[in-house]
């Protein structure tokens, strides 16, 4: 089982990136709240590894904080949530409010996350309740200036993504682009998924 990845950053996307160790290059599907912390392709970068195994495939998921993989693995011991919903709930939620969510059994918060319905919701505070991680986490964006239209279109397609809906994705992203002038992909997305979940 691969544990931790350390290389260079080969490829970046918006919930995938491509690490190279060694020549070698290794797809990670990682949570929003790890990619806001990535460096530009090329940097240096170490990521916590949860390798899924399954009859057709296996498949990485990588962290950057322990707080994110413990919670990622708690979210795929729910019934009925695997890894891909998993990873789009640690999307769309920081994992300190997702904590502050489940104990406060905030469901209207947890459904705003696509993918989440009400029984998903009632099923995570139920069976995580009195199993979260206790731990700080920090995230950190790097700056980069580019034309607000280009990050606008990235801003969506990444929403799309996500699972919003197209009309809903340009709107958030309107909002975000004009809420963060100066702000490059990450804070606008950032600003996008806070908009989204009010």
């Amino acid at each position: 089982m691969i544990a931790h990845l350390r290389g260079r950053i080969f490829e970046k996307h918006p919930n995938r990136i491509v690490v190279e160790v060694d020549g070698v290059g290794y797809d990670v599907s990682v949570p929003l709240s790890t990619f806001y912390g990535l460096g530009e392709p090329g940097s240096e970068i170490a990521l916590r590894i949860h390798t899924h195994v399954r009859e057709d495939a296996l498949l990485l998921y990588g962290f950057g904080t322990p707080l994110e993989q413990q919670l990622f693995e708690r979210l795929i011991s729910v019934s009925g949530i695997g890894p891909k919903l998993a990873l789009a709930v640690l999307s769309g939620i920081e994992p300190p409010d997702l904590i502050r969510a489940i104990e406060g059994e905030d469901l209207a918060r947890m459904t705003a996350i696509p993918g989440v319905g009400k029984k998903t919701a009632e099923r995570i505070v139920l069976e995580l309740k009195d199993r979260l991680p206790r731990a700080p986490v920090g995230t950190s964006a790097g700056a980069s200036a580019v034309e607000p239209r280009a990050i606008r279109d990235d801003v969506v397609s990444a929403l799309i993504n996500l699972g919003y809906h197209r009309p809903l994705a340009e709107k958030a992203a309107e909002s975000a682009v004009k809420g963060t002038p100066d702000g490059d992909f990450e804070q606008t997305l950032k600003y996008a998924l806070r908009e989204l979940a009010r």
